[in-house]
This record gives structure tokens, sequence and C-alpha cells, in this order.
């Protein structure tokens, strides 16, 4: 069963997606016109200044929140065993091509976000629903095409969010602490159930605080390591870079299979890292309070930037600098731990170990809410209380037991997730520039009263 999973998934992520991926990100690029380099300082300013329309617009959480609990998702193993896999399977290149998936992923999550937000509705609850399928669904009118697009996004999204967002994640806390701190896993299993019981159940609302206060705290702390390392070894980051460079350009890097080694691992695991592309974090932009689609998509821009161009290279440039990626022994999180201690000794493998557990705590807590939707989705929101309750549970079963198959089929259904979620972004991508040129209108506006006022 493991081979066959494995063949379907390498199926799955093969070139064709990866291709589909970064093509509709350049497609969304020129489309907008290179958004993400003209308004990255004013998304900048959105994200970590939060305005009166926080307070004024509909929505559950504030745009700070509904970024906070996307990079909750996304900020995970990704940025310390992803990289570190991307640059064993695909040399130290992978890292260039994880920048540039990035860079065309930030038009890519700009559009996911547009969307979410303008075809969101209210559910039975009260609070906002959005994503994937609820544009796919109320913005594709084509013989029933984009309903189907929706359930199928849905399907893969619930299903995903058992394995990759909550039993994987567990699973990796339970084994870090295992190995670093000899806790046992029943014990840290139980633990992290109680805490994702007191988070989960309180709803968007109560996730949009955690992840507030929780999120800033744990990036910075794992950046922060890291820049210590770059900082005190200064001398070898030129070489780093190098190295990164040439080996994104030669050899096998563009060379091996219909795309490059490098290329294809580091755009996979760019995109395993940030999601831009997979439809996971629209879900959580349609929560926000804004006034205009154009404006929470800013915001959520941010994310890829701050998840992939800043924490993953971090990780990249101290696994390239530690140089202990060749010698065939070390993989994912362990290879970043080794990395870590190379220059800072216990400390940097405890460094790593407890990024791993926030970070891994922090997925399990956006995906909860993404699972959620896209159950809600499918059942009109009958039956939201047992998809929590079984969702809570699993933490504890994913903590004490090995995962291998769940890790691999999960990994299909997120890649599965992708398909129908790109295609409503280029069928749609005319709603995207046309709510983009309207936003824009209002910003420069509003840009224009500021001065005015400063001057009175």
């Amino acid at each position: 069963m493991q081979d066959v999973l494995s063949n379907i998934s390498g199926i799955v992520w093969g070139p064709v997606l990866l291709i589909l991926l970064v093509g509709t990100g350049i497609y969304l690029t020129l489309r907008l016109g290179f958004l993400q380099f003209s308004a990255l300082p004013y998304a900048l300013k959105l994200a970590f200044s939060p305005g009166k329309q926080d307070k004024n617009s509909k929505g559950d959480i504030s745009h700070y929140q509904a970024l906070t609990t996307a990079m909750a998702a996304t900020i995970g193993t990704g940025n310390i065993a992803g990289v570190a896999t991307a640059v064993v399977l695909g040399g130290p290149g992978a890292v260039f091509w994880m920048w540039i998936t990035a860079i065309f992923g930030m038009a890519t999550k700009y559009a996911e976000a547009v969307l979410a937000v303008k075809y969101r509705t209210t559910d039975k609850y009260g609070n906002m629903s959005g994503g994937p399928m609820y544009y796919l669904d109320r913005g594709l009118k084509m013989k029933g095409l984009g309903k189907t697009l929706g359930i199928l996004f849905a399907i893969f999204g619930a299903i995903a969010a058992f394995g990759i967002g909550n039993m994987v994640q567990s699973n990796s806390v339970s084994d870090a602490l295992q190995s670093t701190f000899s806790v046992p896993t029943w014990i840290t299993g139980l633990i992290l159930t109680i805490l994702a019981a007191l988070v989960l159940l309180g709803g968007i609302k109560s996730i949009g605080k955690v992840t507030a206060f929780f999120v800033p705290i744990m990036a910075i702390f794992y950046v922060i390591g890291a820049l210590i390392i770059i900082i005190t070894n200064f001398q070898l980051v030129p070489a780093a870079f190098g190295t990164i460079f040439n080996d994104a350009f030669t050899g096998s890097a563009v060379g091996g299979g219909l795309l490059g080694t490098a290329i294809r691992f580091g755009v996979a695991r760019g995109v395993f890292s940030n999601e831009a592309g997979l439809g996971s974090a629209p879900i959580a932009a349609a929560a926000a309070k804004t006034d205009y689609p154009g404006r929470q998509a800013l915001v959520s821009m941010t994310q890829v930037l701050i998840d992939t161009i800043i924490v993953c290279t971090m990780t990249g440039l101290t696994i390239v600098m530690a140089g202990q990626y060749g010698n065939g022994d070390l993989d994912g999180a362990d290879l970043t731990t080794a990395s870590f201690s190379i220059f800072l000794g216990d400390f940097g493998g405890y460094i790593v170990s407890l990024g791993l557990v926030f970070f891994a705590f922090s997925t399990i807590v956006g995906w909860s809410y993404y699972g959620e939707k896209c159950f809600g989705f499918l059942t009109k929101d009958r039956a939201l209380p047992l998809y929590k309750i079984a969702f809570v549970l699993f933490v504890f079963v994913g903590a004490v037991q090995e995962l291998g198959i769940v890790w691999t089929f999960a990994d299909i259904m997120n890649g599965l997730m992708a398909f129908p979620n790109l295609i409503g972004l280029l069928l749609l991508s005319g709603v995207v520039a046309a709510e983009t040129k309207r936003f824009m209108k209002v910003a420069k506006e509003e840009k224009r009263q500021e001065k005015q006022s400063s001057y009175s």
C-alpha cells in the first residue's frame, strides 16, 4: 500500500502540477502588473498596522488575525524539514527555486484572497464562510463545472486536514520531544489534545486570538536563532549564496528529467511551505473584517514573503553553511538540527526541536479551521461539532502512531486540492483584475487624503 500511494503521490506532485502552479503565478503576475512588487510596502503597512476598516467592516477577525491564522497553518514542518529535504534531493540550488516559487506565489495568494472575500457567505451560525469551494461554486457558472470543482476541493481539503494538518503534525511534535527531551509520546499526545481542544472548540475568533499572539513569537524565536548563526559566521554567507546560485543553473539542477532536480524539489517544497495555489489560506482570508477584497488580499500576499523568503531562507542558508547535506546520512528535521548544532551546539538542537513543536502545533490550529469549512460546505454546516471533536481526538492518534501511509495519503489529498483551485483562479482571473483595479483607485484616493490631512 505504501508503494502504491508513493507512486500516486509522485504522479500528483509531478511536473504537470508544478508547471501549473508556477505558470498560474506567472500569468497572474503579468495580468496584475507585478502587483507583488509595486504594492508590497502598502501591503506590509496593512498587515501590521490595522486601521479603522477592521472595526467597521463585515467579518469575524481582523486583517492581522486572518494573516496569522493562515501563517499558523503554513509556517510548520515545511520550513524546517521541507527545506532540508529539498536541499538533500535537489541540491542547494533548490533554495533558489523556492524563492522563484514564492515571488510568483505572492500573486497567486493575492488572487485567492480576492476571490475568497468577494464570494464569501455567512453560515447558519453567523460566521463568514469562504475559500475555493465557494468561489468555484458561486463564481463559475459553466454548466455545473463550478459546483463540481467546489465539491472536489472540499472533499480533498476535509480529508487532508486530518493528515497533513493534524496527525502528521502531532507525530512530528511527539518525535521531537521524545528524541530531544525523552518525553513519552502518549504524554505529548495528551497535552496536545487538551491544548487543541481549548483552542479549536472556541471557533475562528478563538483561533484568531491565539494565532495573533502565538505566531509572531514562534517565528521570531526561530528566525533569531538562525540570524545568530548567520551574523556570527558572516564570512560563510557569501560562499553559501554563491553555492545556491551556482547550483541552481548547473548539472542536474536544470537537466534531470522533464524538470531538473533542483527546480522540481525547490518548487515542490516551496509550495508545500507557503501553500500558494493549494487553496487553503483563502479560507482564513474569507473570515477577515475588510471593506474591499483587494485590501485583505494584499495582507494575505505578505504571508508568502514571511514564510518562504524569510523563514525558509534562514533554514536554507544555515544548512548550506553547515555543509552536512551531502553525506547521505541526514535528511529532514534531523539535517536542520545537525546544521544548527554545528554552530550553536546543543542549544541549536533545542531551537530546532522547540521550533518544530510550536510550528507543528500552530499548523494543527490553522488546518482545523480549513477542514471545518470544507466539511461545512459539503454538509451545509450540519454535524460541525462532531467534526471538531473527531479532529481533536485524531491529534492524540497521530502523536502515538507510525504514520508513513497517512503522510503519503495526506500528501496526495493536499496536491489534489490544487487542481480545482488553479482552474478556478485562471477562469476567474478577470474578476481578480477588475477587483484590483477598483480597490487601487480607492487606495490611491485614501493616500491622497492622508497626505492632504498631514499638510493641514
